[in-house]
């Protein structure tokens, strides 16, 4: 029976255990560039025992940042730092992912410790938001623009050129962004898509963009490459997205190739969630079961036992952890040793092992 110190093929890849570092944005960059910050961040956490790390949400296009901050992807002069940490990471025996995103209606903001406030296209350092319909995230905030159908092949054409320039920079998974109330989120939920076109409407209409995003990125990302991409299983509210409309993208995600769906939730819409610890493992289980594809669970997964459980239960084929991460870069050295599981340890460090 799988375990979390299982090792998990797929595709061109082995995980050397089922801990991914699950994509956290750092707010770190100028001008979409890495930078020594995220060659330590992510870097740490390969040294740390992760078996994959996914880099914050990286930008197909300077529109398409939640803010000034953002790291992106949108031309070739992003390549060069990226390499050094994907060579780092797999230097050190994890496997680098790239999460590539598009903010849709919620880009344009303040960093969190900045206050997160939407910047008003009007202002410095602001720019206009786009999205399926001119809906904006809040009230209060600026609307976006209805993206057109020359906006849409934008759209697509920046996720395809972004995945080309992820395979220069030698990283061996992507991960489309498609959760968290962000573009392609906003075009499957009947919440912030009210288009009357091919791409509103009905559930075929409203992951159309979704799916041609997966098929614009497969023109140049290999077969033999993973491909996840990242899901808000619900919306959370009366008339939004479910978990069953999840587990049909999900089949039809696997149908165009896809190989995990990473299984969060929420983000479109101000909803009342009930947070406790693994409370989106359920969808990732659903998932995983009714659409027969790999999964991801992420969400207040916090401790070795918990994680492992999820593994041994059938629930989700690997755990994406954050804020745990966060605090603890080297969880997976801690969870093996709490789990009774004997795992390689950097040289550097073999002289701390319990």
């Amino acid at each position: 029976m799988p375990h979390l110190f299982s090792p998990l093929k797929i595709k061109n890849i082995e995980l050397r255990n089922r801990i991914a570092v699950s994509p956290m944005c750092e707010y770190s960059s100028t001008d979409g560039f890495a930078n020594d910050w995220h060659l330590v961040h992510l870097g740490s956490r390969a040294v740390g025992g992760a078996a994959l790390i996914i880099t914050e949400a990286t930008a197909v296009s300077a529109e398409g940042r939640i803010s000034p901050r953002d790291l992106g992807i949108w031309k070739e002069e992003h390549i060069e730092k990226l390499k050094q940490i994907a060579n780092f990471i797999h230097e050190h025996g994890a496997v680098a992912g790239v999460q590539l995103a598009h903010a849709g209606r919620k880009a344009s903001h303040n960093v969190p410790w900045e206050g997160g406030k939407q910047i008003l296209s009007d202002k410095e350092n602001g720019w206009k938001s786009f999205a399926p319909s001119a809906v904006p995230f809040t009230p209060d905030e600026e609307t976006p623009l209805e993206l057109d159908k020359a906006g849409i092949e934008k759209v697509k054409a920046d996720f395809k050129a972004a995945a080309a320039r992820v395979l220069k920079a030698g990283f061996k998974v992507i991960e489309i962004h498609a959760a968290h109330g962000y573009l392609l989120h906003e075009f499957y939920s009947p919440l912030s898509n009210h288009r009357t076109d091919e791409y509103g409407g009905s559930f075929e209409n409203r992951i159309r963009l979704l799916l041609e995003v997966v098929a614009a990125v497969k023109e140049t990302w290999p077969a033999e490459n993973p491909l996840f991409v990242r899901i808000s299983s619900s919306d959370w509210t009366e008339g939004g997205w479910t978990a069953d409309d999840s587990v049909k993208l999900a089949t039809a995600l696997k149908n165009a190739g896809v190989d995990l769906v990473d299984c969060s939730s929420g983000g479109n819409v101000l909803a009342q969630i009930p947070l406790k610890p693994g409370y989106q493992v359920e969808f990732a289980e659903k998932i995983r079961k009714e659409a027969d594809i790999l999964t991801g669970a992420v969400g207040l997964i916090t401790e070795a036992v918990q994680a492992n459980e999820i593994i041994q239960n059938g629930q989700a084929d690997i755990v994406l952890l954050a804020r745990e991460m966060l605090r603890d870069p080297y969880f997976p050295l801690r969870a093996a040793h709490e789990l009774g599981q004997e795992i390689k340890w950097p040289v550097q460090y073999e002289r701390a092992k319990w």
